[in-house]
């Protein structure tokens, strides 16, 4: 496909979840939140069913050669990063897509949370390259390297190179395991509603 195809497939499929994201109202963090909180599962629940079909889709294009996957070590960096960003969108009140979303409504705080966002991002990449590149590459081996706190990686990709064994097989382990909690998602729902 050309460049040019790409970008209209890109922009046809983007616009359809940008109105269905708008429509639903759904975000990542609310549906931790509200669950957690409030003990309310809709986007909970949207988000598991979401991470289904990704989970079957992703590891089945891997399974028959397709698609590239992303292949980056996890370390201590990830783990406070993500610690930090999760902090920021309880404090934002959405998630990322859902400011987007709120930005393009005109919700005045939704653009400041994602103007900072960018900051962030944009500092964080200045102190990363200054910090740790160029000898992040020679650490980022794939396996623990506890001296560069990498813990290395393993994706379905990965597994299926080392094992053999096709991605799509632990891609339906992990789908398994998101229809188990999404039924006791359900369990949970009619006990409150007959304890009402």
């Amino acid at each position: 496909m050309s460049a040019i195809g790409q970008c209209l497939l890109a922009f046809f499929f983007g616009t359809i979840v940008g109105l269905l994201v708008q429509r639903s109202r759904f975000c990542n963090t609310a549906a931790l939140r509200d669950a957690m909180l409030f003990k309310s599962y809709r986007n909970t629940k949207a988000l598991l069913v979401a991470m289904i079909i990704l989970t079957i889709g992703f590891t089945g294009f891997i399974s028959i050669g397709e698609g590239n996957p992303m292949s980056f070590d996890v370390g201590l960096n990830q783990i406070i990063g993500l610690f930090i960003f999760g902090i920021g969108m309880v404090l934002a009140g959405a998630c990322t897509v859902s400011t987007w979303v709120k930005s393009g409504e005109g919700d005045v705080g939704a653009m400041w949370a994602l103007l900072f966002t960018f900051i962030g991002m944009f500092l964080y990449s200045m102190l990363w390259s200054a910090n740790y590149w160029p000898p992040a590459p020679a650490s980022m081996t794939g396996a623990p390297n506890l001296e560069a706190l990498q813990f290395g990686h393993a994706n379905a990709k990965t597994l299926q190179e080392r094992f053999g064994i096709p991605a799509i097989v632990f891609g339906i382990g992990q789908a398994l395991v998101l229809v188990a909690i999404y039924r006791a998602i359900l369990r949970k729902e009619r006990q409150q509603q007959s304890g009402t």
